[in-house]
């Protein structure tokens, strides 16, 4: 009997231990909402960060850093808030702030930072990537971003606020948008939320569907995940739910995705994806088996 007692005990703690093992990829505590650029309104997925950052009065911080750090002239740029907050605004959200700086160090202060410590959500809008990682990386401010995910919030963007979730940073160059690796080292790293991974996205309406594949090629070890403009996935521990209008894709170098000649398949809304396990858990409206779009 104490034998018996003794298995069941062990057993139990086996299970605990498991169901407390730190995901692979995405965060601890918190949610992801990853984007692929576009106009999203009507997908419900504006109203999904709203909620996983506690509702309409939570405060969330909007970040336009990818905007812009400097204009084509080298004058600085200057964001307007109400512009940036609007939409916020409209969809009924009342603690909703504007963070934004071109200068690390500044980022670097407690002053700057502060505002992230009672945060419950920070969304990156849209531009180029690697302005966020030259205002942001290495800085107090980015640890607050990490921290948001720790307290159980919600981190978001789309286009560029989309790939600075990943872990490296694609379409990072200076010299432009369709450089996928960028020759700069410090642009070559994103702010890994979502861990080994690398996230493009505008894929239906700029034909992007097969440009991971050289990265996946340079970065086996990696999880290549591909969006379409209103299309997002949204990340809880090691897994993701597709939501929206149109399809992702999943660029596995680990798994030979026989019949298909591409390195890639493709997801659609419902559909839910364990990044851990390399599948397909769930399939969403109408039950489709992940199919390959050849463009």
């Amino acid at each position: 009997m104490q034998m018996l007692r003794f298995l069941v005990l062990s057993l139990a703690c086996l299970t605990t231990a498991l169901a407390q093992e730190a995901p692979e990829y995405g965060p601890a505590k918190g949610t992801l909402v990853i984007v692929g650029g576009g106009n999203h309104n009507g997908t419900g997925i504006s109203e999904t960060f709203i909620n996983k950052a506690g509702g309409l009065s939570a405060k969330i911080i909007i970040v336009p850093t990818a905007g812009g750090n400097r204009n084509a002239d080298g004058t600085i740029q200057v964001f307007k808030e109400e512009q940036i907050l609007a939409s916020w605004k409209k969809l009924g959200c009342t603690n909703v702030h504007m963070l934004h700086t071109h200068d690390p160090k500044v980022a670097d202060t407690e002053e700057f930072a502060k505002t992230l410590r009672d945060a419950s959500g920070v969304w990156f809008n849209g531009g180029r990537q690697w302005n966020i990682v030259d205002s942001y990386a290495h800085t107090l401010t980015y640890r607050e971003f990490h921290k948001v995910l720790e307290r159980g919030g919600v981190i978001g963007g789309s286009s560029a606020g989309a790939t600075i979730q990943g872990d490296y940073l694609v379409r990072g160059a200076i010299a432009g948008p369709n450089i996928m690796m960028s020759p700069e080292p410090s642009h070559q790293k994103a702010f890994a939320f979502l861990r080994k991974s690398a996230i493009d996205q505008h894929l239906n309406t700029r034909n992007r569907w097969d440009d991971l594949i050289p990265v996946m090629k340079k970065m086996p070890e990696f999880i290549g995940i591909g969006l379409s403009e209103a299309t997002a996935i949204i990340v809880t521990g090691d897994r993701f739910e597709v939501m929206g209008k149109w399809k992702v894709t999943i660029h596995d170098a680990t798994r030979v995705h026989e019949p298909w000649e591409k390195s890639y398949f493709v997801l659609s809304a419902g559909d839910v994806y364990n990044m851990k396990t390399r599948r397909v858990e769930k399939l969403g409206i109408g039950d489709q088996k992940p199919v390959v779009v050849r463009p």
